[in-house]
């Protein structure tokens, strides 16, 4: 992770592929950023920035299409379904815990967020797919960035991301 250029650290996140695997599959399919869109375009999260930084609230990212965040788009499409386990089985109860960015039910493309408190009101509303498990400290630095209004007051960039090879468990680790 960079801010306007200067690295900041990075940023682990465990993911709950077991429970959500169709969400899942779409994050690290962007995390490895080997696939295409029909077109041709790389579909990446490396590159990509943290369009929106709300303190006390959410970092959100994914948008490697218009990198404004109204854009982006998944693996299997423009947009896929929610999947009900992401939506019942896990809550926004701490900060660091990883949700899809949607505008409405079942519009999950590559936009993803990750909470930097307790955020209960969004239960139900937005598929949890993992938690930040290292780096939570480079979270809060970003949050530094953020504003009420979103914009963040710095350019905040994914510079590298990709899977760390762990053991076979209930979950799988992606790192940007």
């Amino acid at each position: 992770m960079s801010i306007d250029g200067k690295e900041v650290g990075q940023i682990i996140i465990g993911l709950y592929g077991n429970a959500v695997p169709k969400t899942v599959l779409n994050f690290e399919t962007l995390v490895r950023g080997d696939t295409t869109h029909p077109r041709g375009r790389k579909l990446a999260y490396e590159g990509s920035t943290f369009h929106r930084v709300i303190p006390d609230f959410m970092l959100q990212g994914g948008d490697f299409t218009n990198v404004d965040g109204t854009g982006g788009m998944s693996i299997y499409g423009d947009k896929f379904a929610d999947e009900k386990n992401g939506l019942r089985r896990f809550r926004h109860t701490d900060a660091g815990i990883l949700s899809m960015a949607n505008s409405g039910k079942n519009t999950n493309g590559s936009q993803f967020f990750i909470t930097t408190k307790a955020t209960p009101w969004l239960d139900e509303k937005h598929v949890i797919f993992g938690r930040v498990i290292y780096g939570m400290n480079v979270v809060r630095h970003i949050e530094n960035y953020g504003n009420p209004s979103g914009t963040p007051s710095g350019l905040i960039k994914i510079d590298r991301c990709g899977i760390l090879d762990t053991s076979p468990s209930s979950s799988s680790n992606a790192e940007s």
